[in-house]
């Protein structure tokens, strides 16, 4: 696929009209799949993003993408498809995590543990495949370009069932990820919402690992709603603002990796490095955070037990 991006760039160079650039670019079915998928993995990611920066979870989150990538290598060696291999992986592993781990933020000793054990498994698999080397790199580094029509309906399917997961449980995942012990003293169960939102950041790692691999998931999972919680304090926004960016990025990226030939998931990794140290050099984005550690506290300390008192009368 990176010698096909070569020959696209030298036959197709970069006009100053963008009509005519657009309509060069999406001629080709394999860039209109790249962006298919691309957006609606973005959108996934700007979303599950935002709950995994306000629980604390980016280990977590590197934790599940490397578990995908022994999966994705064990679907290979047998011959079935590495998203299968992702999927079975990383909600397998989801599910350790959560029925292990004890508290929101005490589960790092778990996730360390997974991740240990799962890299081992995918050195192993990896030495078991005979076949090409590109197919295990693009499991690491992502493939968007490489993307088939099946691929994109796999994407949508899962993009799908992780969005809807995220509707049903947002107003009580919203509340333990605020305040975990004032949720669970309101009956919320925690432990339950705890695992269902790691099966759900599974889910959302297995789609975001077709555009940027196993090892550069943070860029499109992390990186947006990071960005994102430094300039708003109103959670619709911060999500709005993440999922926003994270489309950003992932078409920012495609359209010149179509005029370039290097890796896609370096111009989005890099566009999403530099948008993040920009907000975090502007001092109105320092205020913003103080901002939203006292919002978080107000809204944890004050309004939720003014809703208790008044559910109590």
């Amino acid at each position: 696929m990176s010698m096909l991006s070569t020959t696209l760039a030298s036959l197709t160079p970069f006009s100053w009209n963008p009509i005519d650039d657009l309509q060069t670019i999406f001629q080709y079915a394999f860039m209109r799949n790249a962006f298919a998928a691309g957006t609606v993995v973005a959108i996934v990611a700007g979303i599950v993003g935002y709950f995994v920066v306000l629980r604390n979870l980016s280990f977590a989150g590197h934790s599940l993408s490397h578990s995908g990538f022994a999966g994705a290598t064990a679907a290979v060696v047998i011959g079935a498809s590495p998203v299968s291999g992702l999927l079975v992986f990383t909600i397998g592993s989801a599910l350790i995590m959560g029925t292990l781990g004890k508290r929101l933020h005490g589960r790092d000793v778990i996730v360390g543990v997974v991740l240990a054990w799962t890299l081992g498994l995918g050195i192993f698999f990896l030495s078991l495949y005979s076949g090409y080397a590109n197919q295990a790199y693009s499991i690491l580094f992502g493939q968007i370009l490489g993307i088939s029509q099946n691929d994109v309906q796999v994407t949508f399917f899962t993009s799908a069932a992780t969005l809807l997961a995220i509707v049903l449980v947002y107003r009580p995942l919203l509340f333990a990820s605020l305040d975990e012990e004032i949720a669970e003293s309101r009956g919320i169960p925690t432990r339950i919402i705890s695992i269902i939102f790691l099966v759900i950041v599974a889910l959302a790692v297995s789609a975001a690992t077709q555009v940027v691999g196993v090892l550069l998931i943070f860029s499109l999972l992390v990186t947006p709603a990071a960005i994102a919680e430094r300039l708003s304090t109103h959670p619709p926004t911060v999500i709005l603002l993440s999922v926003l960016l994270a489309i950003l990025f992932t078409w920012a990226g495609l359209l010149i990796a179509f005029y370039f030939p290097y890796p896609v998931s370096f111009f989005i990794t890099s566009f999403a490095f530099l948008a993040y140290i920009i907000v975090r050099v502007l001092p109105v984005t320092q205020e913003g955070t103080i901002a939203l550690i006292k919002w978080k506290r107000n809204v944890s300390h004050k309004n939720i037990k003014k809703q208790a008192i008044v559910g109590n009368s």
